[in-house]
């Protein structure tokens, strides 16, 4: 594994008021399928977005593998979390007055959903996350409440007790990952039997839904790879302690830097993931370039997996079929001119 920090500052995951903790045993291939049915029917508008081989003579990165890129960067809403959301939003009471937390791309398709389905909703955001991504959210009616990280949990806690709001995770959820799931049968689709997938990782709901649905599907030998900043890495520092734990995270790719991991994705993690590595902020600026190069507009947390693909931190790929996920593109032009030429 790459190196890390000292883990003495994790911290277990403080429970949500009205979530049961989920348990893993709810992810069959089943649930998956019938979620896929779900997402792919959605009046979200959800779509199979492309997957293109790299082409090593347009932009060379050398790296000696087959590289595949899934775009979800060009999927509705800008990333893969309107999935998720599709078959969420499916199985909720309509009636309920939703409260989630996010650090802009759930928020962006919860608000979109919640605007579709004439339901009221508020997100809570880390005040690290860019302002102009809260007044995108704002625009489908959604209140939004900015709070350092350390504190989401215990706002959307507030909102739960005060003011009945009904929690809907933006990780931690079966309906969620099943969702996201619908991504892993996508990839199945053009290459029936990769080698190596390479997920970005935050809370772990997409890493948790793709690795379920290929290795559900038959693809045992399929090695599952997650992806995670080294100053955000929770799933990282779970599979350590043998528990989900949180920290205080901080990083460029904010949609990579919950307050902790998902207790239901570190089960499935465990069970489906051969192994988490990190990345540096640096790592993932130049991966942003990279692919900006070459017209892809992707944001920092949709560019992790690139990132530990060129910088050699998945082993063993030579020669090998590699998917890449690129998660999302939710970046604005005042954010890419942080990033270098």
């Amino acid at each position: 594994m790459a190196s890390h920090s000292s883990i003495s500052d994790t911290r277990v995951c403080p429970p949500v008021s009205n979530m049961e903790e989920p348990a893993a045993d709810s992810i069959t291939l089943e649930v998956l399928t019938e979620a896929r049915e779900t997402v792919t029917c959605s009046p979200l508008g959800v779509i199979n977005t492309p997957m293109i081989p790299w082409c090593q003579t347009t932009l060379p990165l050398h790296v000696p593998c087959n590289i595949y890129l899934k775009l979800e960067n060009m999927q509705r809403t800008g990333s893969f979390k309107i999935r998720g959301v599709a078959n969420q939003f499916s199985r909720r009471s309509k009636g309920d007055h939703f409260v989630t937390m996010s650090a802009g791309n759930y928020g962006k398709s919860f608000g979109y959903a919640s605007k579709h389905f004439g339901i009221k909703g508020k997100v809570v955001m880390p005040d690290t996350a860019p302002v102009s991504r809260s007044l995108l959210i704002q625009t489908f009616g959604i209140e939004v409440e900015r709070v350092p990280t350390s504190c989401l949990l215990n706002a959307v806690n507030r909102c739960v007790r005060e003011d009945n709001m009904t929690f809907m995770h933006s990780y931690n959820d079966p309906d969620l990952i099943a969702g996201h799931a619908s991504l892993g049968f996508e990839i199945l689709e053009v290459v029936p039997n990769p080698e190596v997938v390479v997920v970005s990782c935050g809370g772990g709901g997409l890493l948790a839904g793709v690795a379920a649905a290929i290795k559900l599907s038959g693809c045992e030998k399929t090695r599952i790879y997650g992806v995670e900043p080294e100053e955000a890495c929770t799933m990282y520092r779970s599979f350590i302690e043998k528990r989900p734990v949180g920290m205080d995270s901080k990083s460029i790719a904010a949609g990579l830097a919950p307050p902790s991991a998902g207790a239901l994705p570190y089960v499935l993690c465990q069970k489906y993931v051969e192994e988490i590595v990190l990345v540096t902020d640096e790592e993932i600026k130049s991966a942003v370039s990279t692919l900006y190069k070459a017209g892809l507009v992707v944001e920092p947390s949709g560019c992790a997996a690139l990132a530990a693909l060129v910088n050699g931190k998945i082993p063993d790929v030579t020669g090998k079929n590699v998917v890449v996920v690129l998660s999302g593109g939710n970046i604005g032009k005042d954010e890419l001119t942080k990033f270098p030429d």
